[in-house]
C-alpha cells in the first residue's frame, strides 16, 4: 500500500510504499487491551507498604483489665480491629511487571498502526529538521500539518544496525507540548499511539519502524 508524503508546509510531494503486513493488518482491539494492561502494570512501582500488628509501635501494655469493663478482653491495643492497630493483611512491596509473547506485542502494534492509517490519522513528512530548539516554531509547524494531537516519530542514523539517535532539536522542542510526544521508531508502542490518537512520522522514521516490525 502507499501513503501520501508531505513537506512541512502540508503540501503533498509524493507517495511512499509501505508494507501491508505492518500498516494494513486487521484491527484487533482485544490485543490492545492485553498489551496496554501489560504496559501499565510494568510501569507500577509497587512500593506500597503497610504495617502488621508486629510492626506498629506501642501496644506492650494490656489496654484495660481482663474483667469488669463490659468489653471483650484485649491483650494489645495494636491488634487489627483496634484503633491505631496494624493491618490484618498489610500490603507489601511487590513487582507487578510481566511479559507477553513477542509475536502478540508485534501484532498489537501493527494492528494499532493499521487502525491509525485507516482513520487517516497518520502524516508522513519528508523530514522534520529544525534549525534551533524552538517549541513555538514546532507547534506552528504541527498546526500547519493539521495535526492536533499525535506522536512525533523521527530519528537519525546510528552507528549500530538496529539503533538510532534522537533528532535532538526536535525532541527538545516537542517535550513541552502537552498534545505531542517525541519518540524514536524503536520506542513506538500501543499505549502511546492510542493515547495520542495520531502519528506524525518522517520518511526515515517510517523506514526504521517498518523494518523493526517486519524483522
Amino acid at each position: 500500500m502507499k501513503l501520501d508524503l508531505y513537506n512541512l508546509t502540508n503540501e503533498k510531494i509524493g507517495e511512499v510504499e509501505v508494507s501491508d503486513e505492518v500498516f494494513g493488518a486487521d484491527v484487533r482491539p482485544h490485543l490492545f487491551h492485553e498489551v496496554v494492561k501489560m504496559q501499565l502494570a510494568n510501569r507500577r512501582r509497587g512500593t506500597h507498604k503497610g504495617k502488621t500488628r508486629a510492626e506498629v509501635s506501642g501496644g506492650g501494655k494490656k489496654p484495660f483489665k481482663q474483667k469488669g469493663t463490659g468489653h471483650a478482653r484485649q491483650g494489645t491495643s495494636r491488634s487489627p480491629h483496634m484503633v491505631g492497630g496494624g493491618w490484618a493483611f498489610a500490603k507489601r512491596n511487590r513487582d507487578y511487571s510481566y511479559s507477553l509473547n513477542k509475536k502478540k506485542c508485534r501484532a498489537a502494534l501493527c494492528s494499532v498502526l493499521s487502525m491509525v492509517v485507516s482513520e487517516g490519522k497518520i502524516k508522513v513528512v519528508d523530514n522534520f529538521d529544525v534549525a534551533e530548539i524552538k517549541t513555538k516554531a514546532v507547534a506552528s509547524t504541527l498546526n500547519t500539518l493539521n495535526v492536533e494531537r499525535a506522536l512525533v516519530v523521527d530519528c537519525k542514523a546510528g552507528d549500530q544496525q538496529y539503533t538510532t539517535l534522537n533528532n535532538e532539536n526536535l525532541r527538545l522542542s516537542v517535550r513541552n507540548l502537552q498534545n505531542y510526544k517525541y519518540l524514536r521508531p524503536e520506542g513506538v508502542n500501543v499505549y502511546d499511539v492510542l493515547h495520542y490518537g495520531g502519528v506524525v512520522v518522517t520518511r526515515e522514521g517510517l523506514e526504521k519502524l517498518e523494518a523493526r516490525l517486519k524483522g
